[in-house]
């Protein structure tokens, strides 16, 4: 389309005081996890405080730093206002994608563990694994990694290798939220 006045305005975020344009689009497997994702928190959360935003959400940490997570949640109504979230929301979802992994591993995790966010989810769409972690005292300390093993994984792996795997994720907000791992990862492979 060649009129400029219905094309979207390019997608950036600003690390550091420097301003990256967020390029080139996610692959379809990204995408589907971060709906899943943001679907799983949206039920959960129908009906309490706190508040699922997904992928296009801008949020504010302070002048130097504003991203734009692939899926969050704020228990703290005050920082959402009509154009973003201003603050640091509770638990922060970062979907890697091979152009972003080295921000989102590095500065953008600093970042949101220094402004207050509790929880920080790095999600591999490809290697189908979760890493949680949580904030201690202005820093992320890895609590555990999840995987989805395909059940030809599950087969090779000995009686108590399968007992030790883990099938759903705590989300550390509240006592009864569990979030299965294969629904994170449902219907994301795609030739």
């Amino acid at each position: 389309m060649d009129n400029l006045a219905y094309q979207e305005p390019p997608r950036v975020e600003r690390i550091e005081g420097r301003t990256y344009l967020m390029s080139p689009r996610p692959k379809i497997g990204h995408n589907r996890v971060c709906i899943n994702i943001a679907s799983i928190f949206a039920n959960y959360l129908m009906g309490k405080p706190c508040v699922p935003f997904a992928d296009g959400t801008d949020v504010f940490l302070d002048d130097e730093n504003h991203y734009i997570p692939d899926a969050m949640i704020v228990c703290d109504r005050s920082i959402i206002h009509d154009d973003a979230i201003y603050g640091a929301p509770d638990l922060v979802v970062e979907v890697l994608s091979p152009s972003t992994t080295q921000n989102d591993r590095g500065p953008k995790m600093r970042h949101y563990a220094a402004a207050g966010v509790r929880e920080y989810w790095i999600v591999a769409p490809i290697a189908k694994s979760v890493e949680v972690y949580y904030n201690e005292h202005g820093r992320f300390e890895l609590a555990a990694v999840y995987t989805l093993f395909s059940e030809r994984d599950l087969a090779r792996m000995d009686e108590d290798e399968r007992r030790a795997v883990q099938t759903e994720i705590p989300v550390s907000l509240y006592d009864d939220f569990c979030v299965q791992i294969k629904d994170i990862f449902y219907d994301i492979d795609f030739p």
